[in-house]
């Protein structure tokens, strides 16, 4: 059995729900891993700079036997697949970006990699998605996803996709 880890899907480029779709596909591909719970999709403004589309977000929950930096190199590999540039600035359009956000039993300050990820407070659309799928998560050294989303105080992004997305269906 390996550890649990939540990933955060979202695109904002080249039709985005097909973006975040596929990179759930890819992430079931991955090797020592098996998706077990995916979110709704939700839309959101974008974070920073007004002046590009609205993003599409996701969660995945995952089991894993890949080490933290190890995962992060395999979904950097899965972005860069779907034509990821890191040129667009900090909160730039993106095709897709696959973040890490917890790994279970896990903290890490290291420059390549944060855990939990260091936003995850300050983002409804990371943590309604991680509360439809695993609402008795607590997150270390943060608390439960309640506490954290009350003190958000953010209403919940508009879902634009309730299909239950099959954890062994292709898309």
């Amino acid at each position: 059995m390996g550890s649990v880890v939540y990933i955060g899907l979202g695109s904002n480029l080249a039709e985005p729900i097909k973006q975040v779709l596929q990179g759930v596909e890819e992430i079931k591909k991955l090797k020592h891993s098996t998706v077990e719970r995916i979110s709704s999709l939700y839309q959101t403004p974008p974070m920073g700079p007004q002046d590009q589309p609205h993003y599409v977000n996701a969660v995945v929950k995952i089991s894993t036997t890949l080490k933290p930096l190890a995962l992060l190199t395999q979904l950097q590999s899965i972005e860069n697949q779907r034509g990821r540039t890191r040129d667009t600035g900090h909160w730039g359009a993106r095709t897709l970006d696959l973040d890490i956000l917890v790994y279970e039993g896990t903290t890490s300050s290291n420059p390549t990699l944060t855990l939990p990820h260091p936003g995850i407070t300050l983002r409804n659309f990371v943590l309604y998605p991680l509360n439809e799928i695993s609402p008795q998560l607590q997150i270390e050294g943060l608390g439960s996803l309640t506490q954290l989303i009350d003190h958000l105080n953010e209403a919940c992004p508009a879902i634009i996709n309730v299909k239950n997305l099959d954890i062994r269906a292709s898309v």
